[in-house]
């Protein structure tokens, strides 16, 4: 199947999508989203655009046949940074006969010469998790961008090429960090204006990722091209497994036999995704998992340091303030009860 997108911003690109597969477009105070037509297959796709030029659009649906994206403008496209979080997705020019996959964790910065468009492409079957980030730099530029310093030579000049004299392509490694960043996009539940500048941070913040992720993989070293797709996975599986058992006390040597890497290799590899070891990164997710519960539940702190895995309340409270600037008192979910320790 084949779907025609002939219109920019973001919000204007969901509204043709919608129209090729006759779908209502709900608006969540500027963030469209539609739900895939069961007859096609099953998810959404929803995004928002901004007055600083930048857009956001997160595929995340699995189809029942190949879908075919063809976005075909008499204008400008935008620069474009997508990544995908899950399944895999296929990108290419629309006068290119190379096509470009785009694997779990791993993301691609594009830019069109021209007129020249872009296709994306869903494989019947699998379950897809992609956001794509939408730069129309004729009005990002208008932006104090401070003559993009601190950036590469080659991105800077993408960013400036206004009128996509040249084309670009770059693929880069693979990263959790905007994995986590989408997951977040899809799970918080702000709504209304909350909801919109809460979407416009985030699509900054990825934004930063995915340069940071340029920058890292053009440095002179090479360093993080020695962390293969396996070694990203095995970090990928001992955070999930971190994530689901917070109660205990898990020992590096421990996860890393557990996932079937070495010490050494899943500390480098959490260094890289998270800019952590892993007892710093077990340390953070205890914690935020007591701030949630210090918000949303019943539970006194003396309840909550034996539920995260730790046995002394003094620590808790030391290693907290350490993170967060206050008592874990400060975040008691108000009038709900009083702690009783």
């Amino acid at each position: 199947m084949r779907i025609d997108v002939n219109t920019l911003p973001v919000n204007d690109i969901i509204k043709d999508i919608s129209k090729c597969i006759d779908v209502p477009v709900n608006d969540g105070s500027g963030e469209l989203i539609l739900k895939i037509p069961s007859s096609i297959g099953e998810g959404y796709i929803r995004g928002a655009s901004f007055d600083s030029g930048i857009g956001i659009i997160t595929y995340n649906c699995k189809f029942y046949e190949d879908i075919d994206i063809h976005f075909t403008l008499n204008s400008i496209h935008p620069l474009k940074f997508i990544f995908c979080s899950q399944g895999s997705i296929n990108h290419c020019f629309e006068d290119a006969n190379t096509v470009n996959t785009i694997d779990s964790f791993q993301n691609i910065i594009v830019s069109s010469s021209g007129y020249n468009g872009h296709v994306l492409s869903f494989k019947k079957g699998v379950a897809t998790h992609v956001s794509s980030l939408e730069i129309i730099r004729s009005i990002f530029s208008h932006r104090d961008n401070y003559q993009f310093q601190g950036i590469e030579e080659e991105l800077k000049e993408v960013f400036r090429d206004q009128v996509s004299e040249k084309e670009f392509f770059y693929q880069g490694n693979y990263s959790l960090k905007s994995a986590d960043l989408m997951e977040e996009i899809a799970t918080k539940e702000f709504t209304g204006f909350l909801r919109s500048i809460f979407l416009e941070g985030k699509a900054f913040e990825m934004l930063v990722v995915q340069i940071a992720q340029y920058q890292d993989d053009e440095a002179e070293d090479k360093l993080p091209q020695i962390l293969r797709k396996s070694d990203i996975e095995k970090v990928n599986y001992v955070s999930k497994r971190i994530e689901g058992d917070l109660g205990s006390n898990l020992t590096v040597e421990a996860l890393a036999k557990e996932a079937g890497t070495n010490v050494n290799k899943l500390q480098e590899g959490f260094k890289y995704v998270y800019d952590l070891t892993v007892n710093k990164y077990i340390q953070h997710r205890k914690l935020e998992a007591a701030k949630e519960m210090l918000m949303n539940t019943d539970k006194n702190i003396s309840e909550i340091v034996v539920a995260i895995g730790l046995n002394n309340r003094s620590y808790f409270s030391k290693i907290f303030k350490e993170k967060y600037g206050v008592s874990p008192k400060y975040f008691l979910k108000s009038g709900s009860r009083q702690d009783q320790d």
